[in-house]
């Protein structure tokens, strides 16, 4: 696997903020030199009230002092806004972005890392990486305070800072072995939280399985398991930043005791003034400030270590299109040697089919025979790893994106309900989707009249509509058929309706339509006889290809449809009731499992 891009992805991230970013670092450093002149502004006015109390030039000191504590309260201000801001405009545009990329990369991206970690990252790790750039700013203005302050040691005295200097490797030899041990608790921590999203996303699709067994609790135990693991590591991450605290407030109090001994020494010896050892001692200070430099780089760890988790997704590329527009033609479709493999076995091999413009294929198989892996590569969702599909002689691969959705529609056996309505639902992905076609759409699925029903109608939200299975595979079908175009891809999109729903469907779909071919996949062999023919697809491979009645003839075809030894004129060409396997659930879900909407099984 390719090395995840992380610092790129972060240094874009920074760029679509740079101004935020460049005015909370300006902010940042201001602050730190406003906090390194006041030492020196404390130490003149000290100096100056102790050998002159009443003179002006000690109160234009005092008042120098004064206007210092005011800047450094409004640029702490300041920097809380920018801050806040900055992480979440970084943040929104690392969703946005990576959104848009899992969603071309298509049902790939959701088969590597699962619906759940993905979620977790795009949610949990967006956020943790958005910090970053913010983080970054202010660790350079909290590094710029101790060297600033080792400088202004240096001016006070060398000695003081050749003190101070003594013990500085140790500090340093501390932040690096922080920043290397969290950076391996924070990932460690992060994949144990993609692993209980990534169950709890599995638990709530199959909610209604979990309830039916009675195993809630074995479930959520399963959920849970990586917790101690997590647990672990979350202990461990504070671990190490705890001890290196512990260790930097052991050593920088040795130095300022250190560097105080020397400041009185040489006070007692009249080389250095009171004013000078105030500010010696608030320098000090601001150069031992390694309690705010572990913060502040554990959190630049974490946030890289999440950037990290996030450019793993852009290592799956997204899906490439071309340029061209569909020619004049009547929707012919030609699958020539497609070959698709996954995990090194082919799962398609070497398919050569053609659907004939304006015609009906129909595909049949028994489970794991490749059906829907056949859909998807046909419309595109899937690309094949050797061979052509083509669409009135085009090649998939080089139409543009707009040119090949237009032309492409889809239906499935379990169709996601998007937008905010249900004519919403059904307009999604149509190019001018007026009221009238979306209605003769749903009439056309059968779906107008429960629509209709529905406390606002077309209007109702999708999230508001009391659905059965059969009424959301109706609404996905009213989609297709709203949408047109020259092909029409049905993936086991009747297997949920009643009889006479699908008859109706039915006489619709496979309507003579010059300039639309469709492509259906089927579990019935009253769908399978309607088509103009039928591919058998049996081990990835194509077993056999022609008319329905004639392949009914052999015992293997009708088994496939659990008809036995039925005779072949019990299942003649556009019967509703072919063959008697009309509603059998075993036939309509046993070929290849219900299918989402997500991606080819």
């Amino acid at each position: 696997m390719p090395a995840a891009p992380r610092a790129p992805l972060l240094r874009a991230a920074a760029r679509h903020s740079g101004c935020r970013c460049a005015a909370l670092c300006l902010a940042s450093t201001s602050a730190t030199a406003a906090n390194l002149i006041l030492p020196f502004a404390l130490g003149r006015a000290l100096d100056l009230l102790l050998t002159d109390p009443e003179g002006a030039r000690a109160t234009r000191w005092v008042l120098v002092c004064t206007a210092l504590v005011l800047l450094l309260a409004m640029l702490d201000a300041g920097e809380t806004v920018l801050g806040a801001t900055t992480n979440a405009r970084v943040t929104a545009w690392l969703r946005r972005r990576l959104v848009g990329h899992v969603l071309s990369a298509g049902p790939r991206t959701v088969s590597r890392f699962g619906a759940g970690d993905l979620v977790a990252r795009l949610v949990g790790n967006a956020a943790q990486a958005g910090t970053a750039p913010a983080t970054a700013a202010a660790l350079l203005a909290a590094l710029a305070a101790p060297a600033g302050a080792i400088v202004a040691l240096w001016l006070v005295d060398p000695r003081l800072a050749a003190v101070f200097l003594g013990g500085a490797p140790v500090l340093t030899l501390l932040l690096r072995a922080l920043a290397r041990d969290s950076s391996r608790c924070a990932a460690r921590y992060q994949e144990a939280q993609g692993r209980i999203a990534g169950g709890l996303a599995e638990a709530i699709g199959g909610f209604r399985t979990i309830a039916a067994g009675g195993t809630a609790d074995r479930e959520a135990a399963r959920i849970l398991r990586p917790l101690p693991e997590l647990s672990r590591e979350g202990r461990l991450m504070w671990r190490v930043q705890g001890r290196a605290a512990a260790r930097a407030v052991t050593v920088a109090p040795l130095l300022q005791i250190g560097v105080l001994a020397v400041a009185g020494v040489l006070l007692v010896h009249h080389q250095l003034s009171v004013g000078d050892l105030l500010a010696a001692s608030r320098y000090t200070v601001l150069a031992t400030g390694v309690g705010v430099l572990v913060g502040q780089l554990s959190g630049l760890v974490r946030a890289r270590a999440a950037a990290r988790r996030l450019a793993e997704l852009l290592t799956e590329p997204a899906t490439p299109y071309g340029t061209l527009h569909m020619p004049p033609g009547q929707g012919r479709l030609e699958l020539r040697g497609v070959t698709v493999r996954r995990g090194g076995r082919p799962v398609l091999d070497g398919i050569d089919l053609t659907v004939p413009g304006g015609g009906t294929l129909a595909v049949v198989g028994r489970s794991g025979s490749g059906k829907s892996l056949l859909a998807a590569v046909a419309g595109r969702l899937a690309d094949p790893d050797d061979g052509e599909v083509r669409l009135d002689g085009v090649p998939l691969s080089a139409l543009s994106r707009d040119a090949l959705r237009g032309a492409v529609g889809h239906a499935f056996e379990r169709p996601a309900l998007l937008g905010e309505t249900i004519a919403d639902t059904i307009a999604l992905g149509v190019r001018a989707a007026s009221v009238d076609r979306v209605r003769d759409a749903a009439r056309t699925a059968r779906a107008d009249a429960f629509v209709r029903r529905l406390p606002e109608g077309y209007a109702t939200r999708c999230t508001d509509a009391p659905l059965s299975g059969g009424e959301v595979q109706r609404l996905g079908l009213a989609r297709a058929f709203a949408h047109g175009g020259r092909l029409l891809i049905l993936d086991d999109a009747l297997s949920s309706l009643d009889t006479v729903t699908e008859h109706h469907i039915a006489e619709a779909l496979f309507r003579p339509s010059p300039g639309s071919s469709r492509l259906i996949i089927a579990h019935r062999a009253s769908t399978a006889a309607r088509a103009d023919r039928v591919a058998w697809l049996e081990g990835g491979r194509l077993r056999a290809l022609g008319p329905h009645a004639e392949l009914w003839r052999g015992a293997e075809y009708r088994a496939l449809f659990g008809a036995g030894g039925a005779a072949p004129e019990q299942c003649p060409k556009g019967s509703p009731g072919a063959a008697g396997t009309e509603g059998d659930e075993s036939d309509a879900f046993g070929a290849a499992g219900p299918a989402s909407e997500g991606g080819p099984s």
